[in-house]
């Protein structure tokens, strides 16, 4: 046994590991690696978020609309003067909108703004409720010998402002031309005459071309419903305290509300019609043109 043990070879000796190059550590160059490099180089060619939105803003965005008239309007909150609104209208981009919200101001309608109220305070802008009563544009009809609504044309207008994206940016103040949270209108079947006919349910009644809303934030949103006229030049401050008047509080993303307007229940829509609204009765008390 001894004999075996002596005979067996001795175990290798270790040698120490040598330190390790400072070229391992370095990343390989872009032409040996080509996968690699990509990985690298392809991060700072991309520009950031905020880089490529402050390039949409630069591209789309057009300069600071001209002012043809001046507007104002005072506002309260429960019978307490809040302050003045002063309003640039610029009736060479939207002629006949910037032309009849003038006329509404000045009361040149033979009805005005005067004493109604603001009926919605959104997180992005304020809405007032219009004047109810202005439907055709009497001056429209008696010169052109048709009863055009006023809405139809305020609508040829905010079609022709579409490529326009950057107008709704704060301070901007438009005309609303169409009801973003109306549904479709129902298609159901009716017996007329000993026959079936398919017929459309319309559901809410489009606005009559009179109110009008105040950009707070930026609202693509409005994109899709509003014709800017003007934007405000002085009195924002007047406008920022308008938005802190509490509300009814939006109950649009209950489940309950989602599945009722999904199915087209009515109550629905009219408890939409709600939220969103003043608790405090904010009015126009004064308007007018200054210029």
């Amino acid at each position: 046994m001894k004999h075996l043990i002596h005979s067996l070879p001795s175990p290798p000796k270790l040698l120490p590991l040598p330190p390790p190059s400072p070229q391992l550590h370095t990343l390989p160059s872009p032409q040996l690696t080509v996968n690699r490099s990509l990985a690298i180089i392809t991060p700072l060619l991309l520009p950031t978020f905020s880089s490529l939105a402050d390039t949409t803003t630069a591209t789309t965005c057009s300069p600071t609309k001209p002012t043809t008239k001046t507007a104002f309007i005072d506002v309260s909150v429960d019978g307490q003067l809040i302050g003045r609104i002063t309003i640039g209208l610029d009736e060479s981009s939207a002629p006949y909108g910037a032309t009849r919200f003038a006329k509404l101001v000045s009361g040149a309608a033979g009805i005005s703004y005067r004493r109604k109220e603001f009926i919605k305070i959104m997180p992005n802008y304020i809405q007032h409720a219009g004047v109810r009563s202005y439907g055709v544009d009497a001056e429209l009809a008696a010169r052109t010998g048709n009863t055009t609504t006023a809405a139809d044309s305020l609508k040829s207008e905010w079609e022709a402002s579409l490529d326009d994206k950057c107008v709704k940016n704060v301070a901007a103040v438009g005309i609303v031309v169409r009801d973003p949270t109306k549904p479709p209108p129902k298609v159901k079947i009716v017996a007329k005459k000993g026959k079936l006919e398919v017929e459309e349910e319309e559901v809410g009644v489009e606005p009559n071309g009179t109110e009008f809303v105040i950009v707070t934030k930026d609202s693509p949103e409005l994109d899709q419903s509003v014709l800017v006229v003007g934007r405000v030049v002085e009195g924002m401050e007047v406008v920022e305290k308008l938005t802190q008047v509490k509300t009814v509080q939006d109950n649009t993303s209950s489940p309950y509300f989602r599945v009722a307007k999904l199915i087209g229940d009515k109550r629905a829509v009219v408890a939409e019609r709600g939220f969103n609204r003043p608790y405090s009765k904010v009015v126009i008390t004064n308007c007018g043109l200054t210029s």
